[in-house]
């Protein structure tokens, strides 16, 4: 006693406190037991029960036989099997909707991997269209204007790396990544300034789509409903109910730096690499981009100034690039084997309903009658919608228009810089500006089945 008066006051009222706490713990374990004790009770009475009944056929009998035992003890087993069989289903059923749409499979994401006029917009809009799918458009735009404009600039190790970690997150739902990126910095997770927000269905509908708001200036806005500012958080959350995730960027061509994401076990990416002919490309690019290929048009057209090295060069490096990685991508290496397929454009131009169900079947989707509705009404389309970046046109006929009116010496140039990789990819090269120019003299080799892996 003496001991225990000598201890400081909130001493003792600790030592108290611990004391009640185990007589208290003491009486909830005892409780437990006693509730354990008694379900087991009457779980074991039951069977009992179940064992000594007889089959109605034999109610009056004064004994019951080993065979009536045993088909009672079968009973038993039978029905606690139902039980368990139908727990076991209610699990299972929960546990689809915890991860989506239940009809819908596991979920995947999707990469389409492709560069600058290669027809990526138009594939992206077989994902787009799909309602289980959340779809993002070039997001990566905003890491390229930010990290290009670092000072002394990135090496394309460098942004390749900060590509992929940016993909990651957005490939995981967290879109709180280009909050680092988008300029002006979004306040509160607002921001009018999402690069082509419109051109993803999941960033306008309800709930991503809130009321407009007045004196706010859209700079990306939803083409067929007014909404306010994009609420990254909604944006988010969508993403995360949505069963799938797909994205489509031309902003990584090594595919070498994607194994981290294939192996992450959060991810089942599937990566669809799109291709086109090189020749097409360049005169696509002359027409979106025509101040960035003033010296290409002058030299084509008058031939004044020749072309300057470092302009080619840069050309052959954009094809060796695509080359390096479609090759790894054939290869077929482990890590990368049954989650890479590659994809001609002019092979989509001309068949897109067949080569939609081949990208779905590989993706692991389900390929919707909304997607073959979308298809039908934009592949189809008397003329071409108006617009560089047009997704409405008649794909059977526009792919290879190009040919008719690129001067046979720009073309190649682009034969000889891309060659390795035309031949590759099955593109035929032009011997002559008859041949260019010939609509019977078709400039594509038939697609490759090992192309999709």
């Amino acid at each position: 006693m003496e001991i225990r008066r000598a201890l400081p006051q909130d001493i003792r009222e600790l030592l108290h406190c611990l004391k009640m706490r185990s007589k208290y713990a003491v009486l909830l374990v005892f409780v437990i037991s006693l509730i354990i004790i008694e379900k087991e009770n009457n779980f074991i009475s039951r069977v009992s029960d179940k064992l000594k009944q007889s089959p109605q056929a034999e109610a009056n009998s004064t004994e019951v036989s080993p065979a009536l035992a045993k088909n009672g003890s079968l009973a038993s087993l039978q029905e606690l099997d139902a039980a368990f069989s139908q727990l076991r289903s209610h699990l299972y059923n929960i546990t689809l909707q915890l991860a989506g749409d239940g009809d819908s499979g596991p979920r995947r994401h999707v990469l389409l991997m492709a560069t600058t006029r290669t027809g990526s917009s138009f594939v992206g809009e077989f994902f787009n269209q799909q309602g289980s799918i959340f779809y993002l458009f070039e997001p990566l735009w905003h890491v390229e204007k930010t990290v290009t404009f670092l000072p002394g600039g990135a090496s394309a190790v460098g942004s390749a790396l900060v590509y992929r970690d940016v993909l990651k997150q957005l490939l995981l739902c967290d879109l709180y990544i280009l909050e680092n990126f988008i300029s002006p910095v979004p306040e509160g997770h607002l921001t009018p300034f999402l690069f082509r927000r419109g051109s993803s269905h999941s960033l306008c509908e309800e709930p991503v789509c809130t009321p407009s708001t007045k004196k706010v200036f859209e700079k990306y806005y939803c083409k067929n409903r007014r909404c306010g500012p994009l609420n990254i958080t909604l944006a988010a959350e969508a993403c995360r109910r949505k069963q799938h995730v797909a994205l489509k960027t031309v902003r990584i061509r090594q595919l070498e730096f994607l194994q981290p994401l294939v192996e992450d076990p959060r991810l089942d990416l599937r990566i669809i690499q799109l291709v086109r002919d090189p020749r097409a490309v360049l005169a696509s690019r002359m027409v979106a981009f025509s101040g960035k290929y003033e010296t290409w048009k002058k030299w084509a057209s008058e031939g004044e100034a020749p072309l300057r090295e470092e302009e080619v060069q840069r050309l052959r490096g954009n094809c060796e690039s695509i080359r390096v990685s479609a090759e790894l991508g054939l290869r077929r290496p482990g890590w990368l084997r049954g989650r890479y397929m590659l994809v001609r454009y002019e092979d989509v131009a001309r068949a897109p309903l067949q080569k939609a169900r081949e990208m779905f079947r590989f993706a692991g989707l389900p390929l919707t009658q909304q997607v073959e509705e979308w298809i039908g009404k934009n592949t189809q389309a008397p003329r071409d919608g108006n617009g560089v970046y047009s997704t409405c046109k008649n794909s059977s006929e526009q792919f290879d228009k190009w040919r008719f009116s690129m001067p046979f010496k720009l073309a190649q140039v682009v034969q000889d810089a891309c060659a390795p990789a035309m031949q590759l990819f099955g593109y035929k090269l032009a011997s002559s500006p008859a041949a260019l120019a010939n609509r019977s003299f078709s400039l594509l080799e038939e697609a490759q089945p090992a192309w999709v892996t």
